[in-house]
């Protein structure tokens, strides 16, 4: 059943929202009662993917009021309503902007968020994401009246091309169900038929390792997808000690009560999550989406979600870190630097500030250190990461007991399998070329500010001396040569004119 027959209007589903934009306020201009900066945004590494916005101090007001709900102190500048149009002030207010702008848009969790986005690149986010998703989940409804929605859950995951609404089946009226509707991404490299077929198998997949999966209805540009609710939230939500329906960014921002889990929970849990992934890999689909937040716990057992995420196109999460390892580049190596980034959550209570790591002094127990260092260190981000099964062998997880013993598998026809296999290899194709874009960058970017360092322009000054000097001494010997070859015999001797006389040598020639 397709519940969206076209595309709708001014929407951008091929554009990846995980791309950071960077920003660089370039000028300001004093108006008549106020002062606006022009500051230049940039997608990615290249500079052709560039535009200018104009904004003024309320603008960077009404941002920061939207932000304060993640709990973070964020260093706008203080307003002044005195003196406000004076140089010096400007200036120093853009130094101030310019600080604030940065810690944003460096920051993993807000430089996602939609009030960003908007600021930055208004129009590629002016649409009403809320609106165009009742509208589609209402359209739906109308095909498929069984289904009934109880309330919209508004921002409780940070994706902006995804809402969420709770719903219940009117023939279980008492179970509640999560209806999710997401835009497909630029990463989705199966045909429309391959989806239909990849989304049905896994509606029928029963997995004590995978979250089930109850109805889900694909089109050209949106996938609409239902699953249970679980009250007791995700595994990021137990860490986090919050409730799964609050808004991700007061949850997750600056959360004042997290706690690192027990020996015993990390082992189980990890168990179970690799498990998880054994088992997709091994069915031939790929994830890529693997993080605190897509991993359900009840009742002692965790579950992946959102699975279908790799289908669908969704870029992930972490894509933004995976794209600077160049031996980080196919769907298993993604999914086992994830399951790193997630357990080191689970080892220390809140996400990797920054990888590699190379310092876990702080974990004391050295089964969890010797898996954080096969996968987070940098000796393992430029050599590669190991594999699942390798992972399952480790001290850490080899004896975890697991309640159900028998290995579940996934039955794909093998034409769906080549399909499968196809996508993959067109996903990994575009990860490696962004991947290569920004290492070329890099490189260029370490050359330039190289070349104009203070102590390059050194070195090239005292090489600039030594070449001089050096011609100057060549110069010297070839005059010095000329006046020995005059002074000889008359036949070696060039004619010169009788009636004028031989000009004096010249000591330095000319550069």
């Amino acid at each position: 059943m397709a519940f969206l027959a076209k595309p709708t209007p001014g929407r951008l589903p091929l554009l990846d929202d995980t791309v950071p934009l960077t920003a660089s306020i370039e000028a300001s201009q004093n108006l008549q009662s106020h002062t606006e900066y022009i500051i230049r945004v940039r997608r990615g590494v290249s500079s052709e993917n560039s535009w200018q916005v104009i904004r003024r101090y309320s603008d960077f007001d009404v941002l920061n009021n939207n932000l304060m709900v993640c709990g973070i102190n964020l260093p706008l500048p203080p307003k002044k309503l005195i003196g406000n149009m004076d140089r010096e002030f400007i200036a120093e207010r853009q130094r101030g902007l310019q600080a604030y702008l940065d810690a944003v848009t460096q920051h993993p969790l807000l430089c996602a968020a939609l009030p960003v986005k908007k600021f930055l690149d208004p129009n590629n986010y002016a649409a009403n994401y809320t609106e165009i998703a009742l509208q589609q989940v209402s359209m739906f409804f109308r095909s498929d009246p069984k289904w009934e929605v109880l309330e919209p859950l508004r921002d409780i995951g940070w994706r902006i091309r995804k809402k969420y609404f709770l719903v219940k089946n009117k023939e279980q009226a008492k179970e509640r169900c999560l209806l999710s509707w997401v835009d497909l991404g630029p990463d989705k490299f199966l045909s429309d038929k391959d989806l239909q077929s990849s989304m049905k198998l896994l509606a029928g997949l029963s997995s004590p390792y995978l979250c089930p999966l109850l109805f889900s209805s694909t089109s050209e540009s949106s996938a609409l997808l239902i699953r249970p609710f679980s009250e007791a939230g995700s595994l990021r939500d137990h860490v986090c000690k919050v409730k799964p329906r609050e808004n991700y960014l007061k949850k997750y921002g600056n959360p004042k009560k997290f706690q690192p889990l027990e020996l015993s929970q990390i082992r189980l849990y990890g168990r179970q999550i690799l498990e998880g992934l054994r088992l997709l890999h091994d069915g031939g689909f790929f994830f890529g989406h693997l993080h605190a937040s897509n991993v359900m716990v009840e009742q002692g057992a965790c579950r992946l979600t959102d699975v279908e995420n790799g289908l669908l196109g969704v870029p992930s999460a972490l894509r933004p870190v995976v794209t600077r390892f160049r031996k980080i580049n196919t769907t298993e190596s993604m999914d086992v630097f994830c399951f790193g980034h997630l357990l080191y959550e689970m080892a220390y209570g809140r996400p990797p500030e920054s990888v590699p790591v190379d310092d876990f002094s702080d974990i004391p127990h050295l089964s969890v250190v010797s898996v954080l260092r096969s996968i987070l260190s940098t000796e393992a981000c430029k050599s590669g990461m190991p594999t699942v099964s390798q992972i399952i062998q480790t001290l850490l997880f080899a004896d975890v007991p697991l309640q159900h013993s028998e290995k579940a598998q996934i039955r794909v026809p093998s034409r769906l399998k080549e399909a499968l296999k196809a996508a993959k290899e067109r996903l990994e194709k575009r990860l490696q070329e962004e991947q290569k874009m920004l290492h070329q960058h890099r490189r260029l970017t370490r050359a330039q500010s190289h070349h104009g360092s203070e102590e390059e322009r050194k070195r090239r000054k005292i090489l600039a001396r030594k070449k001089c000097k050096q011609s100057t001494c060549e110069n010297e010997d070839d005059v010095s040569l000329r006046n020995n070859n005059n002074s000889g015999s008359g036949a070696s001797s060039p004619p010169t004119c009788p009636s004028s006389p031989t000009p004096p040598p010249t000591e330095h020639a000319p550069f």
